[in-house]
């Protein structure tokens, strides 16, 4: 039976920051996806590969509301083609085009979901997408894509040939046509069943933790139709039926929440939190109560309970990381903190406060590390910080904020000091959170304690230089993380936080930033430094900012021996922006320019660079005019010699004209001769 195929995402032609085309791989109710570069060229190209050698039946798009493209193509492949590897020369076959609409009906306010039916066996798929449809919304004429499904099942090679004949002739009989340049939906044979559970529209629309309970209900309702135990099969479609418009429901009140967090309306995001808790536990005890949730599906909606199968049928991994709802099967990839399991000791304790409600107990280590903070802030709030349910660690968050502002004017300094280093100790650990909102929430609490805590109770340069040494290093680190949204969040409030007039002035922020790259640092990370290095010295410069001519050329010259390309280009791009400005005083960081040096491409890049800001030819400059000259004078001489030719055939043609002259009067001389005798 087809069903969802799992894919990974091979190549794009670009993206605009935290909008990769690696988003297209999660469906949930809050996922954006992938958008082009603004003002890109078209058309956009993205390259997907199927977890496994498939036969695709159906395809499903999620167009945005507004950057939508006019016409999308499909390409299949077995293997990549030649420019991925030079050995592969098989090329990707079309399938076809499916074109969306421009959605001005609705007013761009609606996303239009695609659903095609193909039949093409292969691993790569390729997507292309041409020109954007113009509206009034779309600024930087970009297209975009909210998700994609692929269905289908696995392929044999063995009956491949038999199936594609046999579908052939069928297609024959039914006077459809396999070459169609168009995929509009209008294939008619479908006669294998494909689940409602793996249409698009059912992960987008769906509470996740609840789309798991249906899914494992539906299970048991296959299972329970093939014992023909038809009255509690009948028992399961209703409670399928009705925890779709649960799970619906609960998806808005997410998307609500979110919105809530974004607008910084704390309030109206925790009574959208408290919706969704009671009505939830309102769901689960009706379902207990009809006998529907038993321990087995307690180990998939509980996030404090551990998973009771070490290899779950359902995909996790598929679901973004403040949705995944087991903790105990969780995989974390790149420098991202991951947060520990529980153990059996501790099952009990969290049974008992997450089922009330309440954050499980802090454990000895949690107890040990946050001693301070809890003298100060109360044991409550921190073992809200340390939960393991990640909407308590956002409340924590949201809480301390408000803590933070309510403390009045006139407080003992020292215990405004005291509170303020206990918040940084929460602050910190929770940027190093996987949750991204979570993580958002570090963040806003730590510009609210710079910009505002700390001016408000007029704390000295001590606290600000506090708040920014301790948590700039895990910031510096969050920039290389494996999520593009994370990395982008990171940086850029780095570069917002360095320009804060009360951190401007301490000059910390530059000094970190021209720490020499490590060589086992991960790419993004070193792409994350060199980018902020490049944008953070256009805003302060190297006047009292911490930047100086000596410490940013040190650091550049030694990025271009970095392995990443991408660093090498910016580090050329640093030293040609240093040179605009200090002009001579950069030469002397750099080997001299002569033909040895200039062997090497950067360093060619960057004296030529320096010729042009000078005004003066570049080599390529002085080829091309000594190139020019060399043409000129050819042609000056070949127009001579062709002036020459021609004098010299007009004196050939007076000299051949005097003498037929000569030979004519010649001529009437010897004829009057004749006459005379």
């Amino acid at each position: 039976m087809p069903h969802k195929i799992g894919f990974v995402v091979v190549s794009s032609s670009g993206h605009e920051d935290g909008f990769s085309a690696r988003e297209l791989m999660i469906h949930a109710p809050t996922v954006s996806g992938w958008r082009s570069p603004r003002f890109c060229q078209f058309p956009q190209e993205i390259v997907l590969q199927m977890v496994e050698r498939c036969r695709i039946r159906k395809l499903q798009l999620l167009a945005h509301q507004y950057m939508i493209s006019s016409k999308i193509e499909f390409y299949i492949s077995e293997s990549l083609p030649e420019y991925f590897a030079p050995y592969q020369a098989e090329r990707f076959r079309r399938l076809g085009y499916v074109s969306l609409c421009d959605n001005e009906k609705t007013g761009c306010k609606a996303r239009e979901l695609k659903s095609v039916y193909v039949d093409a066996v292969g691993q790569f798929l390729k997507l292309i997408f041409h020109q954007n449809h113009v509206n009034k919304y779309n600024i930087y004429n970009q297209v975009a894509l909210v998700a994609i499904n692929i269905i289908g099942d696995p392929a044999d090679f063995s009956d491949e040939s038999n199936t594609a004949s046999r579908e052939k002739l069928i297609d024959h009989y039914l006077g459809h046509n396999s070459e169609d340049p168009a995929l509009e939906g209008t294939y008619a044979r479908k006669s294998d069943y494909i689940s409602p559970l793996d249409d698009l529209a059912f992960d987008m629309y769906q509470d996740p933790e609840v789309a798991q309970i249906i899914r494992k209900l539906d299970e048991r309702k296959r299972e329970a139709v093939q014992k023909e135990r038809y009255d509690y099969a009948k028992k399961l479609k209703q409670a399928i039926a009705d925890l779709q418009k649960v799970g619906e429901r609960l998806g808005r009140y997410e998307v609500e929440k979110r919105c809530a967090v974004e607008k910084e309306d704390y309030d109206l995001a925790k009574e959208k939190k408290q919706q969704m808790e009671q009505y939830r536990a309102e769901v689960y005890e009706q379902l207990e109560l009809h006998s529907l949730l038993d321990a087995e599906l307690h180990s998939a909606v509980d996030p404090l309970l551990p998973a009771t199968d070490p290899h779950p049928k359902i995909n996790a991994e598929s679901l973004p990381y403040d949705e995944r709802p087991l903790p105990a099967i969780r995989k974390h990839y790149g420098e991202a903190v991951v947060e520990p399991e529980m153990s059996n000791a501790d099952i009990s304790d969290a049974r008992r406060g997450g089922m009330l409600g309440e954050p499980e107990p802090l454990t000895e280590k949690a107890l040990r590390e946050a001693s301070s903070a809890i003298d100060v802030l109360g044991e409550t709030l921190v073992a809200e910080a340390y939960c393991k349910t990640w909407s308590y660690r956002e409340d924590a968050l949201l809480a301390l904020s408000k803590k933070l502002m309510e403390m009045p004017v006139g407080t003992p300094k020292e215990d405004l000091k005291n509170t303020l280093r206990a918040s940084v100790f929460l602050v910190r650990r929770a940027i190093k959170d996987i949750v991204t909102s979570v993580f958002q929430a570090s963040l806003k609490l730590l510009k609210m304690i710079i910009t505002q805590y700390i001016p408000k109770h007029k704390l000295s340069k001590l606290e600000t230089a506090h708040c920014v040494e301790r948590t700039i290093p895990v910031l510096l680190t969050r920039t290389g993380d494996s999520s593009a949204r994370l990395r982008v969040t990171a940086a850029n409030f780095i570069q917002e936080m360095a320009l804060f007039k009360e951190v401007k002035s301490l000059q910390i922020i530059p000094s970190y930033l021209v720490q020499p790259l490590k060589a086992n640092s991960s790419v993004h990370l070193a792409m994350s430094q060199m980018g902020l290095l490049a944008r953070l010295l256009k805003d302060l410069g190297t006047g009292s900012s911490g930047f100086t001519i000596d410490n940013v050329m040190k650091f550049s010259v030694s990025a271009l021996e970095h392995r990443v390309y991408e660093v090498r280009e910016t580090a050329v791009r640093i030293i040609l922006d240093m040179y605009r400005q200090h002009q001579a005083s950069i030469l002397e960081y750099l080997p001299p320019d002569d033909s040895n040096t200039r062997r090497n491409i950067l360093y060619k890049t960057i004296f030529e660079g320096f010729a042009k800001i000078d005004g003066r030819a570049t080599d390529a400059e002085m080829r091309a005019r000594r190139k020019a000259a060399t043409e000129e004078a050819e042609k000056q001489k070949k127009e001579e010699i062709k002036a020459l030719q021609g004098q010299l055939a007009a004196l050939k043609e007076i000299q051949a004209e005097v003498q037929l002259s000569s030979h004519l009067q010649r001529q009437r001389r010897k004829i009057s001769l004749t006459i005379k005798v």
